[in-house]
């Protein structure tokens, strides 16, 4: 089942270790099917260089396994809630990566401090708010991807495809894999120069929104929703 698809995720998870935005068992990366409406994800406990296409795990949209002998990602569920809350995504992908993970730990979105970040998205990149006790306690996993919907109620998914989920690291999303995995790449790399950016000046002041739409209009084609 989804044979293609499977290769296609084993390839992905592979991919975000040798990118170096992974280590031994930490992040995970999916992608779902359009027409059949089934998701691929990596399965839990399974360090990258053992994965196979046979062991991806196929899921529907409620989280039943239709098809896999092991037990999927512990993040399957947030996974879940981005693919329904954000329709035209087809891939998702969580990491650890190391700055991103940091500022997702502060609590902090990251500033738009230049043209880089505006080549990527329209602003900050944004962290979701702090989980309550019965949240966590709760279905946490689906609440974790409830929290990151509830950061695009007004923003576009497409033009900020990326979130820091609080206390835990960053989630990208594409149109397909490879726009995730770049995404994932990217919003590490722009933690990165914004934790830079405030080492060598605590007072920087985010770019103008003129210079960020500017930029970002005349490198993507499509609009906000």
């Amino acid at each position: 089942m989804l044979d293609e698809l499977k290769e296609q995720v084993c390839d992905m998870n592979k991919r975000l270790q040798k990118l170096g935005l992974v280590e031994f068992t930490w992040g995970n990366a999916s992608a779902l099917d359009k027409e059949s409406g089934l998701v691929v994800i990596k399965p839990s406990g399974v360090e990258y260089d053992e994965l196979s296409p046979k062991k991806m795990v196929v899921l529907d949209l409620d989280g039943n396994t239709i098809d896999g002998i092991l037990k999927p990602s512990s993040d399957t569920y947030t996974h879940l809630e981005v693919y329904k809350a954000f329709p035209d995504v087809r891939a998702v992908v969580h990491t650890h990566s190391e700055f991103a993970t940091v500022w997702a730990q502060v609590g902090r979105a990251i500033p738009a401090y230049g043209i880089s970040q505006s080549d990527f998205c329209l602003g900050d990149i944004p962290c979701t708010k702090p989980l309550t006790s019965e949240e966590i306690y709760g279905e946490f996993e689906k609440n974790a991807g409830l929290s990151i919907a509830r950061e695009f109620a007004d923003r576009d998914y497409l033009s900020s495809p990326g979130a820091l989920l609080r206390n835990h690291g960053p989630f990208a999303w594409g149109e397909t894999i490879d726009e995730a995995i770049r995404n994932a790449v990217v919003i590490e790399r722009l933690a990165k120069m914004a934790y830079l950016t405030e080492t060598l000046d605590g007072d920087s002041n985010i770019a103008p929104q003129a210079m960020i739409d500017k930029n970002f209009f005349r490198k993507h084609s499509y609009h906000n929703k």
